[in-house]
Parts: structure tokens; sequence; C-alpha cells
């Protein structure tokens, strides 16, 4: 592990915290627009705005990660708290609890048995999904969103709820899923304890892949960098490599 440069956790302010309600504001607006948008399948704008709603569930989502490292706003634990409660919540009902506890194994025994996140024996995609789902998606969730489905569809076409509430967020589970677990722990792993890898160095396609959670050493070794300052472990830590 030398060869992981030191980084140390720096001050930012309200910075996180208003990242956080940006990305939690453009989620509620967008879908707001999106549930009365007229719906045909013969209009591109349609897949545009399924891909844009599913790339801000996992900002959602994102920001929920980012308050169980207590980096959404740090010099605030309540607010940090409340901030990735409501963004779980608006996840799909994820108990940000649950979430947290089970998170913070992964962290600790990262692509070992004892972590909630890994299935070695389930090399294929799918398998490995299915037993990620079994492990976090929960009876209550399904019937509170049910529920809340219903509760919608008094107000809101029921194609525009599944086009752009639900299907998004099952592609967004997709997307978190193969960037941020399958394809950073699969296989073999030459850097214990953080057992994890990183993509390509490029922030562009590493933001829009999943808020740059595929530089995923980096937020292993850095857990205490929120996703924006990701970008920066990564370069750093490829400027390590070239001068090692």
């Amino acid at each position: 592990m030398s060869t992981i440069p030191v980084i140390k956790p720096t001050d930012i302010g309200q910075k996180g915290l208003w990242i956080a309600f940006g990305v939690l504001l453009l989620w509620f607006v967008s879908l707001a627009f999106l549930l009365q948008y007229p719906i045909d399948f013969r209009d591109p704008l349609v897949y545009v705005f399924v891909l844009l709603q599913m790339h801000l569930y996992t900002g959602v989502f994102i920001t929920a990660h980012d308050s169980i490292h207590g980096v959404v706003a740090p010099h605030n634990k309540r607010l940090n708290y409340w901030v990735g409660f409501l963004s779980a919540s608006l996840f799909a009902f994820n108990n940000y609890k649950q979430l947290s506890s089970k998170h913070h194994l992964h962290h600790r025994y990262a692509a070992t048995p004892d972590d909630p996140d890994y299935h070695g024996g389930y090399p294929n995609f799918f398998l490995w999904f299915f037993a990620f789902a079994k492990e976090y998606v929960s009876v209550v969730q399904v019937l509170l969103m049910a529920v809340t489905y219903n509760i919608l569809k008094l107000w809101f076409p029921w194609e525009n709820l599944v086009v752009f509430w639900m299907i998004p967020a099952v592609l967004s589970t997709f997307q978190l899923f193969y960037f941020g677990t399958y394809l950073p722990h699969r296989g073999e792993h030459i850097n214990p304890p953080l057992n994890a890898r990183s993509q390509s160095l490029n922030h562009v396609k590493a933001f829009l892949s999943c808020y740059f959670f595929g530089y995923h050493l980096e937020h292993h070794a850095y857990p205490y960098l929120p996703w924006w300052q990701l970008p920066k472990a990564r370069e750093r830590m490829e400027e390590m490599k070239h001068t090692s």
C-alpha cells in the first residue's frame, strides 16, 4: 500500500450541502416536468429524458452515500443525517440506517466473505446482481413503492410514472451496481485491504457513468472525500503510478 499517496481531508464548508441540494432539486424539477410530458415513443426526447432521469436518480443515491460518509454536511451531523435519510428514501425508500451499516461493513471487509456487497461465488453479472438485490431490497420497500405509485396515479398518467419514475430507478440501480460494485470488485485483487480497482482516467466518462464512483480505488483509499473530489484523487494516484 506504499503506492497510495497521502491525501488529507480538506474543510469543504457548505459546498457539499449546496451540491447535495442541487442534485436533489434537479431530480425533483426534472421529475415534476416529466410526469406531465406527453409520451410518444416515436419522440427521441422520451429516451433522452429516461437516461437523464436515470442519471439524476444515481445522483440522489450518491448523495445518500456521501451522507453515510459524513461529507454532505460535515459540520452538522444532524443535517447530514437528514439529507442522507431523505436521499435514501427518495431512491425507492431505501432504509438509510441499514444502508449505512452495510456500507461501512463493505469498506471494512471489501471483497471478502464478510462484505455484504461481495458475492465471490457469483462471477456472473446477473447472478451477483440478484444476490445483491436480495441483500438490500425489502418487502417494505416494494409495498411503499406500490402505495406511492397508486397515490401518484391519482394526479399523473400511469404511463409517465412507469417511464419516468419507475424505469429510471431500475436502470439507475443497474448503473450503480455495475460501476460501483461489479467492475471495481470482481475477480482477484492485488491491493488488500482496499480490494478495489478504478476505471481509466477520463473525467467525462467517469462522471457520466456514475458520478466518479468508478474511481473506486480512490474512494476506498479516501472514503472521507466527497464524490466531486475523487477526480483530483484519481489524478494523484495516476501521477504516483507513473513516477514510482
